[in-house]
């Protein structure tokens, strides 16, 4: 018997599948056909959601959901009607939707995720039923012009700490570190200075500053999941008892990111900082400092010109939505 259905696709007229809340998500639903084929209906749904599922160390298993879209419509054929025959050849159907404003970012992480698709099944009189659906992209804008001011000044952090054995003579490291501002966009990159005294006896065998994700997964309000990963990182060599060592304006790349906080989602919160970590050459543990960054995706605007954006610093053309390769990437705990 000959296949009827030769092809049934959904069609987006924004061929990046990249959306910003407030647009319009529109195209066609194609459909090829071999020979005459009765239909009941073609519907069509525009689900986004945010889900947690979390499996606990006792083997439980803790999920949650909220939705963000659930639009459906048909397209061909009403309630109670009988079928529509359609001809051969290649038949579109049209669909238009304006996305809410306020949708989170696209998100995936290990135990969450939020997504946003498009499901299409077309109905036939005999009881089968042929399904399609595709992925769209929802990107939350986030612009550092609006947000608060501080952001685009230096951020200064400083600690001292004793290193050593009291009795033999312990002093300490004092580390002063300053990033050039607190809000970044994916393409930029941190500025850091930083000076490290050590005034203890105790070799420093290296300093080191590194991004960090940490993503919270939540249910009820709670957390009931985290974790931590390294993005992006610079190494500098050890310093000897006395020595100072200088960093003047060292430049730590941010990569493809989601925004900080994925605004819209009350399951999952993200953050991100710049650990700046001293490891000692004896058996003491490593002194850290944490800085709080923002990740935005319009950066500050330069010279005070309000219609330009700074050259080579702009929102990713597509968000990360898997991301491999942060998995051979250390954990800072």
């Amino acid at each position: 018997m000959p296949r009827k259905l030769l092809k049934f696709l959904i069609l987006f007229d924004n061929t990046s599948l990249l959306y910003f809340p407030g647009q319009f998500l529109s195209g066609r639903v194609l459909i090829e056909l071999q020979d005459d084929t009765p239909a009941l209906g073609l519907h069509f749904h525009v689900v986004g959601e945010g889900v947690v599922r979390v499996r606990t160390s006792r083997q439980e298993r803790l999920y949650d959901k909220e939705n963000y879209i659930d639009f459906k419509m048909r397209l061909l054929g009403e309630p109670g009607e009988g079928p529509t025959v359609l001809s051969p050849g290649i038949h579109s159907f049209p669909f238009k939707l304006g996305l809410p404003l306020g949708l989170p970012s696209t998100f995936i992480g290990k135990h969450g995720w939020v997504q946003y698709f498009c499901k299409t099944a077309l109905s036939e009189p005999n009881g089968l039923t042929h399904k399609n659906q595709q992925v769209f992209i929802v990107m939350n804008p986030i612009d550092l012009n609006l947000e608060p001011s501080v952001l685009a000044q230096p951020f200064r952090c400083e600690i001292e700490h004793k290193l050593g054995v009291s009795c033999v003579g312990a002093g300490p490291v004092i580390c002063k570190v300053t990033l050039d501002k607190g809000g970044y966009v994916p393409g930029e990159s941190i500025g850091i200075s930083a000076s490290v005294y050590n005034r203890s006896n105790v070799t420093i065998k290296s300093t080191r500053a590194a991004l960090t994700e940490t993503v919270e997964y939540l249910s009820r309000g709670k957390i009931i999941q985290s974790e931590r990963r390294e993005l992006s990182s610079i190494n500098r060599g050890k310093i000897k008892p006395g020595e100072v060592d200088e960093w003047e304006n060292e430049q730590l790349y941010v990569p493809p990111l989601p925004p900080t906080n994925l605004r819209g989602c009350h399951l999952i919160k993200i953050n991100y900082d710049v650990y700046f970590i001293i490891e000692p050459k004896s058996l003491e543990k490593e002194v850290k400092l944490q800085l709080p960054i923002m990740i935005a995706t319009y950066p500050f605007r330069s010279d005070g010109n309000d219609s330009t954006y700074k050259s080579g610093t702009h929102y990713p053309s597509t968000l990360p939505v898997f991301r491999p390769w942060l998995e051979d990437k250390p954990v800072i705990e």
